[in-house]
């Protein structure tokens, strides 16, 4: 594998129509393992199409298998060689894999700048691989802001694991950690010490710790800096807690990578996640931001529906002004929004 939309009562829009018809048969291809249909629903999700709401709602009973593994860390670190020795590593196991590599965004096309199917091209040919690049679009925290929606197509479509692999832009993509069920931080020896590292937050958000380029000079003493924080406190102290284990990795290596070994560490986090109820919870929480984030963007469109816009500048006028608070401001937005006459003052 390398709530409805209306239906059309025009000839305007026919054609819309008749795409909605043959989305059952694309996600039924999609399934197959069709790759065709995989990018195509993942393009609608992208784009998003008139058509997404029937997307989300017929790919809803077959997703819930995938396992989702996350990617980050700063450039250069070797992300995607990584995650390119990971694929073949999940494929020597007979297991479908899906790749979502998020690039950063052209700022002329808005399209995706890095381009990591051509760094992935000894997976190309393989049909039980998936990979699609996905631009950022100027979405903060690393990652793209369709990547849950393109998640579900990939898991719908049979994937048994995917992969998601952030920008790489430093601090800020820390975004994977409440998408993935298991999140890689990658270091490199030479990188910066591990005070910037706990400064990035990724103790937090580690459930392993691969050191690439572990063959470098200054490998040894990046390990023992990952392992001194970890010994100083945080959540994987609590009782019962996952204790994220410090991985070496030459990922460029065909033999003797030690990418077995980060495998091996990803099940091992996956029976912690399901006897501890861990897994469940994290599950939990992801659809709970994914369900707030579409509702969020569905006000702000209603908003710009009913000429929000005006109400919003006169609203912030006031409060300039000083004759109100930004909270009462914000109350009084959303009273209009919930009118009945369903419109807004300007």
């Amino acid at each position: 594998m390398t709530g409805g939309a209306e239906q059309p009562t025009s000839p305007a829009t026919g054609r819309r129509g008749r795409r909605a018809a043959d989305l059952p048969t694309l996600v039924e291809r999609a399934r197959a393992g069709d790759a065709r249909s995989v990018a195509r629903l993942i393009s609608l999700v992208e784009d998003a199409s008139p058509l997404l709401r029937d997307v989300a709602a017929a790919l809803a009973p077959y997703t819930g298998s995938a396992r989702v593994i996350g990617l980050t860390g700063p450039p250069g670190v070797g992300k995607s060689t990584t995650t390119t020795a990971l694929v073949r590593a999940v494929r020597a196991r007979g297991q479908r894999v899906g790749v979502l590599a998020v690039d950063p965004s052209s700022p002329f096309s808005g399209g995706a700048l890095l381009g990591d199917r051509v760094r992935m091209q000894d997976h190309a040919g393989d049909p039980g691989v998936f990979i699609r690049s996905m631009a950022s679009r100027g979405h903060l925290g690393g990652l793209a802001w369709a990547t849950p929606q393109a998640l579900r197509v990939l898991d719908a479509a049979g994937c048994d694991v995917v992969l998601v692999e952030t920008v790489g832009v430093g601090q800020s993509e820390l975004e994977v950690a409440s998408l993935a069920d298991t999140t890689l931080v990658l270091l490199a020896p030479g990188m910066g010490d591990g005070i910037q590292a706990a400064k990035a937050g990724i103790l937090e958000v580690a459930d392993v710790f691969v050191v690439n380029k572990a063959d470098r000079d200054g490998a040894d003493q990046t390990v023992r800096d990952l392992r001194s924080m970890l010994s100083l406190g945080g959540r994987h102290t609590r009782p019962g807690a996952w204790r994220p284990p410090v991985v070496r990795t030459v990922a460029s290596r065909d033999v003797d990578s030690g990418v077995d070994e980060v495998l091996t560490r990803i099940d091992e986090h996956a029976d912690w996640l399901a006897s501890s109820g861990e897994g469940d919870r994290r599950r939990l929480e992801r659809a709970a931001r994914e369900v707030e984030a579409i509702a969020v963007a569905g006000l702000r469109e209603r908003m710009g529906e009913l000429g929000g816009s005006a109400a919003l500048e006169a609203l912030a006028g006031r409060v300039v002004a000083g004759e109100t608070d930004p909270y009462r401001a914000a109350d009084e937005l959303v009273a209009q929004l919930q009118s009945p006459t369903g419109r807004m003052a300007g």
